[in-house]
C-alpha cells in the first residue's frame, strides 16, 4: 500500500511537470483566436467549429521573420565547438590536479575552488573587459573562448579521477607509457560516465545561456537561440503567445533529444561521481 501511494504521488508530480510542456507544444500549433477560449482546450481546435485546426505558420514566422532559424544554427555551432573543447581542457586540468604531483598543486586547487565562492555576476565586467582587450567582443570567439573552462567541471572530474585505481597508472608507467598516453588510453575510457555528465550539463548550460551572449554580442547575426527568443518576446508582433510558444518549443526540442539519448549515461555518471574508494 505504501509503494502504491508513492507511485501515485510520483505519477501526479510527473503529470504536473508534463502538462505545461504539452500546453506549450499545443499552443504553438494554434491560430491566435483559438488560444483564448472560455473552455480551455489542449488540442489545436477551431474556436467556432471545434474541428482540428493545427497550423505551421507560427513556426514559419519565428524561423524566418523572428530570426530563430539563424539563431538556432548559431547555438548549434557554438555548442559543437565549445562543449568538446571545454571538456578536453577541464579533463586535462582535472587529471593534472588528481594524478600529477607538482609544487603548490593542492594550494592552487584550493585557490581555484575559492573562486567558486565569488558570485558569477560580479565577474561579468572583468570578463567583458578582457574579451574586448583580446579583440573578441561581438564575435563568435567571444561566445566561446571566455567559457572554455569550468571550475565545477574540473572539480567533478578530479574527484572521479582520484577514485580510479592507481595500480593501473603505475603499471602503465612501468611499461613505458607517458602521461598523455595514460590519459588518453586508460583514464578517459574508464571515465565515460562522469564525462557524459559533464558534457550534458555543459551543453544544457550553454544552450540556454542568455546573459553572456546578451552582453558580448551586438550583431543580430550572432544571436544565439535564447537571445533571439528574448528579442522575439520583446517585439510588437512576435510577443504573441503562439509565436512565443513556437519559439520555446524549438528551443527545448534539442535538449529533450539529448536527455533521452544520454539518459542512462547521466544516471551512471551521477552515481559514479559520488563514489570514491
Amino acid at each position: 500500500m505504501r509503494k502504491l501511494s508513492i507511485y501515485v504521488a510520483l505519477v501526479l508530480l510527473a503529470a504536473v511537470s508534463v502538462v505545461p510542456f504539452l500546453w506549450m507544444v499545443a499552443t504553438s500549433f494554434k491560430h491566435g483566436p483559438d488560444i483564448y477560449t472560455k473552455t480551455p482546450h489542449l488540442l489545436p481546435l477551431d474556436k467556432k467549429t471545434g474541428e482540428w485546426a493545427a497550423t505551421l505558420d507560427n513556426y514559419s514566422y519565428v524561423l524566418d521573420v523572428g530570426g530563430l532559424g539563424n539563431a538556432f544554427v548559431n547555438s548549434v555551432w557554438v555548442c559543437a565547438i565549445l562543449v568538446p573543447a571545454k571538456l578536453l581542457i577541464d579533463a586535462l586540468a582535472a587529471y593534472a590536479f588528481a594524478r600529477i604531483p607538482f609544487p603548490g598543486r593542492d594550494k592552487l586547487f584550493v585557490i581555484m575552488l575559492a573562486g567558486m565562492m565569488v558570485p558569477a555576476i560580479t565577474l561579468l565586467v572583468p570578463r567583458i573587459h578582457v574579451t574586448q582587450s583580446l579583440g573578441m567582443f561581438d564575435s563568435g570567439w567571444g561566445l566561446i573562448v571566455p567559457n572554455i573552462a569550468s571550475v565545477l567541471d574540473i572539480f567533478l572530474l578530479r574527484q572521479f579521477f582520484l577514485s580510479l585505481p592507481g595500480e593501473l597508472e603505475e603499471a602503465a608507467l612501468i611499461d613505458g607509457a607517458g602521461r598523455m598516453q595514460i590519459f588518453w588510453r586508460i583514464v578517459l575510457p574508464l571515465s565515460k560516465p562522469v564525462l557524459a555528465v559533464v558534457t550534458i550539463t555543459s551543453f544544457l548550460f550553454h544552450w540556454n545561456d542568455l546573459v553572456w551572449p546578451l552582453l558580448v554580442t551586438n550583431d543580430p547575426e550572432l544571436y544565439t537561440l535564447p537571445l533571439a527568443l528574448q528579442q522575439l518576446v520583446a517585439s510588437p508582433d512576435g510577443g504573441r503567445a503562439y509565436y512565443i510558444m513556437a519559439g520555446a518549443t524549438l528551443a527545448v526540442l534539442p535538449v529533450i533529444a539529448v536527455l533521452l539519448v544520454f539518459q542512462r549515461r547521466i544516471l551512471q555518471g551521477i552515481a559514479f561521481t559520488g563514489l570514491k574508494g
